[in-house]
């Protein structure tokens, strides 16, 4: 998933299927004119009165869609304890973040487009949860399996669809991949290299 980067990251891998939650705006004193949601967003399914980390499913990574070009942080740690002591694997907000100390100390590998001191009720409130969430042109679904990789520094999501597919895929794009090396480091131009093991 582009543009997202750790700001608590735990040196292991996740592996996990995806939880979502898609953000709405809202006007408040300090924001009085929100963007609005586009017209073919789902319809709400959460409550304003229980806040979103109470949703949150254990043994999933939460992905949190929040509407673009807003100042306040919707992950801070509070929700990030809470959503810990549920059992979340992880979370990836696109969108901002805040209370960063606190967000390491949970040990949950956090990913976010930015941060912010602004809480997020200044701007922004929770819309539906488990719902197709666009993040950066990729689109996530819930139940979609998703890797965080903090040694690569990026996040991978993959459609439930797709995954038998890309178990198949994969061993051989490796084995090609080690050969290249093989070669390059034998002496052969890489393209040659990819000549004799990519085409």
């Amino acid at each position: 998933m582009p543009c997202t980067a750790s700001v608590a990251r735990p040196a292991l891998k996740v592996l996990a299927p995806a939880s979502t939650f898609l953000m709405a705006p809202k006007a408040t004193p300090s924001f009085p004119n929100p963007t609005t949601l586009p017209p073919d967003a789902p319809a709400p399914n959460l409550p304003d009165s229980r806040p979103y980390a109470d949703y949150a499913e254990s043994g999933t990574i939460v992905i949190i869609s929040q509407p673009p070009g807003q100042s306040c942080a919707v992950v801070g740690g509070i929700m990030a304890a809470r959503m810990k002591h549920l059992g979340v694997h992880g979370v990836v907000v696109d969108g901002r973040v805040r209370d960063l100390v606190a967000l390491h100390e949970t040990q949950l590998p956090i990913w976010s487009r930015g941060t912010s001191i602004i809480g997020a009720g200044a701007e922004t409130k929770f819309h539906a949860h488990n719902v197709p969430v666009h993040i950066g042109g990729t689109t996530v679904d819930a139940g979609d399996i998703v890797m965080i990789d903090p040694f690569e520094n990026g996040v991978v999501a993959v459609p439930q669809g797709k995954v038998e597919e890309l178990l198949e895929l994969l061993p051989k794009l490796v084995g090609a991949d080690e050969k290249v090396i093989a070669d390059v480091e034998a002496g052969v131009s890489v393209q040659e290299a990819f000549k004799r093991h990519r085409s």
